[in-house]
């Protein structure tokens, strides 16, 4: 056996599973599953079946994913910076799918980083609701709101806040949240040596006690009728069956919806909380109480190919409501008929001299001139609310007034910024596009490199005849770039010459 597993955790894996520890044990000598989803904003999935250049295996509870062959690099591919796909562990896509996400739902996601479950939830969301994703550290927050942008996600907010301060803000406003809770990670050994030998023993009682007050706290901004997922990636009944019990406990109105077990997913443990009762001194659990956990799902590695997880689905009795003052579901900032030119727009906004100053453009002026961008570059209905934020201009999915308050990392869709009076359009404004919103566009193709040199950050030689450009649009200005017509970033063209906006961060390496 390749990872050296903790003792302790042996010991304990070998009580609880009995005849099963042999096999348990056996599967830490297989290879690590490698999977991709399907990224649905851009792409359905048999369009991606048809083009797809991975040998592709379907993963049976997640319709848009599938495993790809040990050795394959997908992250080497213009269709992954295309964002066609997600790379991501396979048994990580059963969290978003239990979630049972429709197009206009309000969802939150707790643990998001990097953004696996966000870009799935925003998949079946479809641009049409709100998706608030969320993670406690700084700096893992880039890494999420990057997975965001690069996966054409319009109606996504991105938080750094704790549960308790989120809660402040949304109360009773989702219908739809997963937590994918921090725990002891047992369930990624094999895929992660380091948190195996990392791993200490106390570290069951460390996370259940965290679980249970961010599970508390979430509930509160859980509608009736609305559905909590919560998922670890541990075998600990501590962080499992017993959180769960608890919770049922102490809320009358939620009950357990059970996962169906057809699709590779185990029954509970009800009979592990007698464990957990003797070994660590806590209270019985109601027979009843205990007896639904069994009603929850477990992955396991020796049953499955993929890594451990754990899933309980959690209904507020009642019924749905979504109608709320504060939430914008329409659009509500339609670009301007008859919007003024460039040039009279950047000399209202040099202003007059007040004191020997330059009058400095207020709110109104600059968002203006994102609409005029806009009206002549694009063909898009932005729904939401305009917010201009650090300089940058958004779309957002939610109202200022919900995010008072709250470290925001991003109100909404990245458009772009205002420089010297002039809109320049973001990185994540391309990526959210599709072949055809903006008024001019490049198809580059596999075949030829085109589409890996413009990856690179290169300059290209690109004639007018391969420009496509709207009705009594000419060829010069802002280009959306595609490979096989799927969006990769902006270009800009004159004269022969497409200088390339790739973003230096972003570009292949």
């Amino acid at each position: 056996m390749a990872v050296q597993l903790p003792i302790t955790f042996l010991q304990r894996m070998r009580e609880l599973l009995g005849d099963e520890y042999e096999a348990f044990l056996s599967s830490y000598d297989n290879p690590r599953y490698i999977g991709i989803r399907v990224n649905t904003l851009k792409i359905d999935v048999e369009s991606f079946r048809a083009i797809s250049p991975f040998n592709l295996r379907p993963i049976p509870w997640c319709p848009t994913g599938f495993y790809v062959e040990e050795g394959v690099k997908p992250g080497k591919h213009p269709y992954y910076h295309a964002g066609l796909y997600y790379i991501q562990e396979p048994s990580a896509m059963a969290p978003a799918e239990a979630l049972d996400v429709n197009p206009g739902d309000r969802v939150l996601d707790l643990c998001a980083a990097p953004g696996g479950k966000s870009t799935q939830i925003a998949a079946k969301l479809q641009g049409q609701g709100v998706l608030v994703t969320n993670d406690i550290s700084g700096d893992r927050t880039k890494a999420l709101a990057k997975n965001l942008e690069l996966y054409g996600v319009r109606n996504a907010v991105v938080l750094n806040e704790t549960p308790e301060r989120i809660a402040k803000s949304f109360p009773h406003f989702f219908n739809k949240i997963v937590i994918d809770a921090p725990c002891s990670g047992e369930g990624m050994f094999r895929k992660d040596e380091d948190m195996a030998r990392l791993w200490e023993n106390d570290w069951t009682t460390k996370y259940s006690e965290m679980q249970r007050d961010i599970l508390k706290t979430v509930a509160t901004m859980l509608m009736q009728g609305g559905r909590i997922v919560y998922s670890t990636c541990t075998f600990a009944p501590e962080e499992n069956e017993a959180i769960i019990a608890d919770f049922l406990e102490e809320h009358d109105d939620f009950e357990l919806i059970p996962l169906p077990h057809n699709t590779g997913f185990s029954p509970g443990r009800p009979d592990w909380l007698s464990h957990v009762t003797e070994t660590k001194g806590e209270r019985d659990f109601s027979a009843d109480k205990a007896a639904q956990t069994i009603g929850c799902g477990r992955l396991w590695p020796h049953h499955i190919d993929g890594e451990g997880h754990f899933l309980a689905v959690l209904e507020r009795i009642g019924e749905a409501h979504l109608g709320d003052e504060l939430y914008v579901a329409e659009s509500n900032n339609s670009i301007p008929a008859k919007p003024e030119r460039p040039s009279k727009q950047k000399d209202r906004l040099r202003g007059s001299r007040r004191d020997n100053g330059v009058k400095e453009p207020d709110e109104r002026e600059l968002l203006a001139i994102w609409d005029h961008f806009a009206q002549e570059q694009l063909r898009v209905d932005f729904l939401g609310e305009k917010v201009l934020f650090g300089g940058h201009i958004y779309q957002s999915p939610v109202s200022k007034e919900r995010l008072q308050g709250l470290k925001t990392v991003r109100p909404g869709w990245y458009v772009g910024t205002i420089k010297n009076g002039r809109f320049a359009p973001g990185h994540p404004l391309a990526t959210a596009l599709r072949s055809g919103e903006a008024v001019r566009t490049l198809r580059l193709t596999l075949e030829n490199g085109e589409a890996v040199r413009y990856l690179k950050g290169e300059t290209l030689e690109i004639p007018a005849s391969r420009i496509y450009c709207h009705e009594n649009v000419a060829p010069k200005g802002y280009v959306l770039i595609t490979v096989d017509g799927y969006s990769l970033g902006w270009g800009k063209w004159l004269d022969g010459i497409l200088k390339n906006e790739y973003p230096a961060g972003w570009r292949w390496t």
